[in-house]
């Protein structure tokens, strides 16, 4: 995902090299890297608050549209900006089976990569935890980032793709069905449950009745288990619950996502044929996306993102195997490469990105405002002044990456 050594080479089989230099360091799989650049600019785009124009003009159709895709859902259903964290950890997986062969290639024991594995995973969730304590003044010891979701389950997923092929189609089923049937068997919210107290409107819209309350924010297993893990750590009060509904076993349906990943990574490195890889990709596209939905239709298992239900996991996974394979149709096989030249900048450094994302990009971007505001007031007028100037930070940033990725400078983790 986020290192060189992850780079997705592909294969004369796969790919055809390219002196082109959009075709990406290494004779990458240019799909990838696009897929990639495009989650981590979807993910910059949220300094933008494009959300916030709509309150400015309510009623505009395309500013609401823009509004809900630029945010995340309140609890069920699923949004562009709700598909950022599954593609960034997706991509994890699709990158394993190349990363793998590259180390295999260069003599690494399969005992050195579980040690590797071990300490990415550490470092991952090391810098999640960083991350997440800007503004504390000791530790904030929490795992429901990003990077620590990751880090938490990566281990147990290398370990997964260094299993015969088998184990990687049984494994998914069998860690989302058992995570179903954990939430399935807990006891739903008691009669008169006192949601304020953890957060919620008791007459919130997004509760659920019958069997589907098991699910509901702040009140399921998961919420359940926090309440011993949070307090496991030192903490200046009490924790009581998560004001997202995040929380920390979301990790093992996330390393589902990263399975479903290792899986189709493994379909774009095999030598298929175009025909073989779309016999591969199409079912299992619509599948996931259709028994997620259905799922969720049925009450079996609400479609919630922050609690990275089933449904959620296998409606979410099967829009990445699609976005990728769009790109890989795109890209690689009918060689429209040029267009995608500035998501693969971004793609190259997807580490050095997030890590920007929580201590540079935001400070640019007030930076910006207090010496270019005025400016950009007079310009574009009071409500679109802060996106003028966010989008200029972006743009600065960017310059940093092309100049990154021209003196190829890649952050390892």
């Amino acid at each position: 995902m986020m290192t060189s050594e992850a780079s997705t080479s592909a294969s004369s089989r796969s790919v055809n090299a390219s002196t082109d230099e959009v075709t990406s360091v290494n004779d990458r799989i240019l799909s990838i890297d696009a897929y990639r650049g495009m989650v981590m600019f979807l993910m910059l785009a949220e300094v933008l608050h494009l959300y916030s124009l709509a309150k400015h003009y309510p009623g505009n159709r395309f500013l609401e549209w823009l509004r809900f895709h630029t945010t995340h859902v309140d609890w069920e259903g699923c949004s562009l900006h709700d598909l950022i964290q599954p593609s960034f950890t997706f991509l994890v997986g699709v990158a394993m089976p190349f990363s793998i062969a590259s180390r295999l290639g260069k003599g690494d024991s399969t005992g050195k990569l579980l040690a590797h594995a071990a300490w990415r995973a550490f470092v991952l969730v090391a810098i999640g935890i960083v991350l997440r304590s800007f503004g504390y003044e000791k530790t904030n010891f929490t795992f429901e980032d990003t990077l620590t979701q990751i880090g938490l389950g990566y281990f147990f997923v290398v370990a997964v793709a260094l299993s015969p092929r088998w184990l990687h189609y049984v494994a998914p089923i069998v860690v989302l069905f058992l995570f179903w049937m954990a939430f399935a068997v807990s006891p739903p919210p008691p009669p008169g449950f006192d949601y304020p107290s953890v957060g919620v409107e008791s007459d919130w819209s997004h509760h659920r009745d019958g069997f589907a309350s098991r699910w509901n924010k702040n009140s399921n297993l998961s919420w359940q288990a926090d309440q011993v893990i949070m307090n496991s750590f030192p903490r200046d009060e009490v924790f009581t619950h998560n004001e997202g509904g995040y929380s920390t076993l979301s990790f093992i349906p996330t390393s589902v996502t990263m399975m479903l990943g290792l899986i189709a990574g493994e379909w774009l490195k095999e030598p298929f044929t175009l025909a073989q890889r779309l016999a591969r990709f199409l079912p299992a596209c619509l599948f996931g996306i259709a028994i997620g939905y259905g799922l969720d239709w049925f009450d079996v298992c609400p479609l919630v993102k922050r609690i990275w239900t089933p449904s959620f996991t296998l409606f979410s996974g099967g829009i990445c195997a699609a976005w990728l394979l769009t790109l890989h149709l795109l890209c690689d096989v009918v060689g429209w490469r040029r267009w995608a030249f500035p998501f693969v900048v971004i793609g190259a450094n997807s580490i050095f990105i997030y890590v920007a994302s929580w201590t540079v990009v935001e400070p640019l971007q007030e930076v910006m405002m207090r010496h270019l505001g005025s400016l950009f007031t007079l310009l574009v007028g009071g409500t679109f002044a802060p996106v003028i100037a966010s989008a200029a930070a972006l743009v600065l940033m960017f310059l940093v990456l092309t100049w990154m990725y021209r003196r190829r400078i890649f952050i390892k983790v």
